[in-house]
């Protein structure tokens, strides 16, 4: 039951508990008890609301910074990775292969904020050896949702 109630609630975790507990075949209360075993061990870890912000009045620029690492001994990329996500502008920070190590996600307002962010917070760090930023232009697909899809007229032309 894990695997498919938590492929259920990704895709829509706004699903009604009675709902859920009819596509998995069992009780209300079992789906209960298994979410809330899910969240204490970490398994479930939030619940989030994607938001087209190209629908707004609210600006917001999104950036992914690759940065490349002098890795600590005995703790890799950890403690590095652990002081950049603290910071509260940090969306995400993933390890990754290629050419950089950890690949940093931020939200802001205007480019200034994110410019300023990455030469006054980030490499200032001591173990950051370099950095490369790029800007998202456009989202087309987030979390597995299309975000800007267009509504097509399938009626048929009537002519007299």
């Amino acid at each position: 039951m894990k695997e498919e109630l938590l492929s259920i609630i990704e895709k829509n975790s706004r699903i009604d508990f009675s709902e859920l507990a009819v596509l998995l075949g069992v009780t209300e209360e079992a789906v209960l008890d298994e979410i809330s075993r899910l969240e204490k061990e970490g398994i479930i870890c939030g619940y989030h609301t994607l938001i087209n912000w190209e629908k707004t009045s609210i600006e917001k620029v999104t950036a992914l910074i690759e940065v490349k690492v002098t890795p600590q001994r005995g703790r890799g990329f950890d403690n590095i990775a652990e002081r950049i996500y603290n910071y509260p502008e940090v969306k995400a920070v993933y390890l990754i292969s290629g050419g950089y190590d950890l690949l940093v996600i931020l939200e802001e307002k205007t480019l200034k904020e994110i410019a300023n962010f990455v030469s006054d917070k980030l490499s200032t760090l001591d173990s950051v050896l370099s950095t490369a930023t790029h800007f998202i232009l456009k989202k087309y697909k987030d979390h597995g949702t299309i975000l800007n899809r267009e509504v097509k007229d399938e009626r048929e032309v009537i002519t007299p």
